[in-house]
């Protein structure tokens, strides 16, 4: 008889009494990781001041890396080694004041068998607020229980009551009662006629969406499978970004300087240096128009309806930032890219939509915007924006919303009133121009396409841009990222805490209506055409079905 040295399971230690372990999941980027280091610090100590205020004992589950000068889990395989070493039924708190790589710690959650918490500072200075968010819905995505709670310190009482409630029975449930399904519509109104028109027209001629490298920045929850996107009638092409690095090799020095002659004469601002290392350079953006230019051709190759380039990581040490040719794709009224041969101008007149970080969801979404604000004669250039922090203004909850570099200049109000700064080198080190600007005062239509148990659904909503005075618009980039382009953004009937316990996202979709009415029709027409795609659709906060 044959025998075999068979594995052994692994021994994991046995669960302290009254003690939470804590992890920490941070960048892929070591740059990004030290510097953010020392907010993750601060986050813990107040963390561990409020659970030790309880009654109960940290254990952090793993050491910090003196040498890499930082305590995070970065990369999937240190996020392996390190649930090995907790106990399997210990309460768990992932602590994040930091953007973070979700899959770095995916695998073990989806096995934990204790409660689990994430936790946030409610702090602009780095993207923890957004980093909690693409956890959880990521989380949500795979179908793992857990909590979430958010605070500047851990010292008020909101947070210290749910943490406490947290500890002593595993859960915490927030307000979501902003929440509301879709009743039924009157078949027979123009805007649910018009929705359920298009989304029949989706489902019969399909479209195409092209993915430049699938899976940014540990964003699971950002990757749709197909089964999920085909009876939408969305397919994807997938594309690898060492095609874009090659055919923007073919693309001349002339055909840029026409694209930069054409934003100049707009008035389009570049704040130029000529440092490398941490200055916009005339090279840069020589590499960001034949980016442009490329994504365009080849866009046009596989006749694509919407593109998504993945940049992080594939591209962040080859080629400067893709943001400016993002920002431009995105805008009906962009520099004219022709065919190779020159014959053709390619996709004129028109955006051809793109999902920034190849975000899934909203490649769904801006396809679906885009077709209904082209239908209803609206201006169809849409954006999605980190929701990154947030503060009250004038008796009202003004969000942050900032995405990281580019937004179509129809959201600034021009190329007149938009601008471009080089990206911050610890995320982008070869540089790259942003588009950014400051986003006009409107009305706007908010949403967000996400999996929960297995199935799509979409979050609505409504809100407007309010226009804030200049030194308030100054303090709110300085504490987070002057570089890149803000919108002050008020969700109409949905609150601070509502917003961050129900969005499945760390990304929100939005698109301007000319005034209320027409942004209530145009959520409208969005929600009809959901429903016939067999979306789940949600209605959040005050809307008005009309």
């Amino acid at each position: 008889m044959r025998t075999y040295t068979l594995p052994q399971p692994t021994e994991r230690p046995r669960r302290l009494p009254r003690t939470v372990y804590t992890v920490a999941s941070g960048d892929l980027r070591p740059s990004a990781n030290v510097a953010c280091w020392p907010a993750q610090e601060r986050l813990e100590a107040d963390l561990a001041a409020a659970v030790t205020g309880l009654g109960w004992s940290v254990r952090r589950g793993h050491e910090v890396d003196a040498g890499a000068r930082h305590g995070f889990i970065d990369s999937q395989r240190r996020g392996l080694e390190v649930f090995r070493q907790l106990p399997a039924d210990a309460p768990l708190i992932v602590v994040t004041a930091v953007w973070q790589y979700s899959h770095h710690v995916l695998a073990g959650l989806r096995d934990h068998g204790g409660p689990i918490l994430v936790v946030a500072n409610w702090s602009g200075a780095h993207p923890g607020l957004v980093g909690l968010l693409g956890l959880t819905a990521s989380l949500t995505k795979a179908g793992v229980d857990h909590s979430i709670l958010w605070s500047e310190d851990f010292t008020d009482d909101w947070a210290r009551t749910g943490l406490e409630r947290w500890l002593e029975t595993g859960t915490l449930e927030h307000d979501q009662s902003h929440v509301r399904a879709l009743p039924p519509l009157d078949a027979g109104a123009a805007e649910v006629e018009l929705g359920s028109a298009l989304a029949r027209q989706l489902k019969d001629d399909k479209a195409i969406i092209g993915v430049f490298d699938e899976g940014c920045m540990g964003m699971y929850n950002a990757i749709f499978d197909d089964e999920l996107l085909n009876p939408l009638g969305i397919y994807k092409e997938r594309l690898s970004q060492s095609a874009l690095v090659a055919e923007m090799a073919k693309v001349t020095d002339e055909e840029a300087k026409d694209v930069r002659r054409w934003l100049d004469e707009r008035g389009f601002i570049f704040h130029l240096g000529t440092d490398e290392a941490t200055e916009l350079t005339e090279a840069q953006l020589t590499s960001q128009f034949k980016m442009y230019v490329a994504a365009l051709r080849i866009s046009d190759d596989f006749g694509l309806d919407a593109v998504g380039i993945q940049y992080q990581q594939g591209l962040k040490d080859t080629v400067p930032a893709s943001d400016l040719a993002e920002g431009l794709l995105n805008d009906g009224d962009r520099p004219p890219v022709f065919s190779r041969d020159g014959s053709r101008e390619l996709y004129a007149g028109r955006p051809l939509p793109h999902f920034n970080e190849v975000d899934e969801g909203v490649a769904v979404d801006a396809l679906v915007t885009n077709r209904i604000w082209t239908a209803m004669g609206l201006d169809p250039a849409t954006t999605l924006h980190d929701i990154r922090w947030g503060a009250e203004y004038g008796g009202e909850f003004v969000w942050v919303f900032e995405i990281s570099g580019s937004v179509p200049a129809a959201h600034n109000g021009g190329y007149d009133k938009s601008w471009s700064m080089r990206q911050p080198p610890m995320y982008f080190p070869l540089g790259g121009g942003t588009l950014s600007g400051v986003s006009k005062p409107g009305e706007i239509v908010w949403s967000r396409v996400f999996i929960m148990d297995g199935a799509l659904h979409v979050d609505l909503g409504r809100g407007h841009v309010a226009e804030l005075p200049e030194e308030e618009t100054r303090r709110r980039l300085d504490a987070t990222t002057p570089q890149w382009p803000i919108m002050h953004a008020v969700l109409h009937g949905v609150g601070r805490d509502q917003l961050m316990a129900r969005h499945k996202a760390n990304h929100v979709q939005v698109a301007y209506a000319p005034d209320a009415a027409g942004a209530d029709r145009a959520l409208l027409a969005k929600a009809a055409l959901f429903h016939e795609l067999g979306l789940t659709v949600h209605l959040c906060g005050d809307v008005e079905l009309k």
